[in-house]
């Protein structure tokens, strides 16, 4: 499982912080209607509620280690 997920972590590195954030918008839309089917008892995939928050909270380390190292580049110039 371990390796699914490097997997998934190293496509994500690879995209632009245009896709990221285009890639973030569309997660949290679906964690939105997961959220709402999960409410109406129609969630087919229960565990998708898991997968979609932990694809969001990796984007947003990714945003953020690219932040930090974007404004450390900076600072040596």
């Amino acid at each position: 499982m371990a390796d699914k997920q490097s997997g998934r972590t190293e496509d994500l590195r690879a995209k632009s912080d245009d896709q990221l954030s285009v890639e973030l918008t569309e997660l949290k839309r679906e964690a939105f209607n997961l959220r709402f089917q999960a409410a109406t008892n129609q969630l087919e995939r229960p565990a998708r509620v898991k997968e979609v928050r932990r694809d969001i909270a990796r984007i947003k380390t990714l945003q953020g280690e690219r932040a930090r190292s974007a404004g450390a580049d900076a600072a040596k110039a």
